[in-house]
């Protein structure tokens, strides 16, 4: 594979319904996108009954494969730049301890091994948080356990770690600029 004239973005999905309405509303303005769907990314979307309507050069990869193979293009330059987002507890716990054991942890250690800038949504950011489920808004107390692994994957480097919509979208829009340069 050759190195491709415009780099994608690579967004991972995760299988967490957090603010899913929105972070779609930014996945859907990025141009040249591959968006990588882990299986319960696949589940929570039909439960949110989120439609992707996803312009046309974007390519979607799920976790089908047990090697996660469409990883490899991280090694010939196809990416700019890892999003992942929403980012479940378990998400953010596999990418602090190492673990890729998945499409989603594949890409965020891949992106990390070929250096790749990567921003983070992480779903569990504070003590006590109200989100969207399919039936309605409820009260979500996410553990220390998960509030210490945010805190932890925001000190990566190479990693911005961001906590709501708004520090998503300002962080892809620096990231646009960055690019621009």
């Amino acid at each position: 594979m050759s190195n491709p004239k415009i780099p994608r973005w690579a967004w991972a999905i995760t299988g967490s319904g957090h603010y899913i309405k929105e972070t779609f509303s930014l996945v859907r303005d990025l141009p040249d996108l591959d968006l990588f769907l882990s299986k319960a990314a696949a589940e929570v979307l039909r439960m949110y009954k989120q439609e992707l309507n996803l312009p046309k050069t974007c390519r979607v990869f799920q976790d089908k494969t047990a090697s996660a193979a469409p990883i490899g293009q991280f090694y010939y330059g196809v990416y700019h730049t890892v999003v992942v987002a929403p980012a479940t507890s378990n998400a953010v716990a596999k990418f602090v301890y190492g673990v890729s054991d998945d499409l989603v942890s594949n890409v965020f250690a891949h992106g990390g091994k070929t250096r790749v800038p990567i921003i983070v949504f992480a779903c569990d950011t504070a003590p006590e948080l109200l989100t969207e489920a399919p039936k309605g808004m409820v009260k979500v107390y996410p553990r220390p356990i998960d509030l210490e692994n945010r805190d932890k994957l925001g000190r990566f480097e190479g990693v911005t770690a961001v906590d709501s919509p708004s520090e998503l979208a300002e962080a892809l829009a620096r990231r646009r600029a960055d690019l621009a340069l």
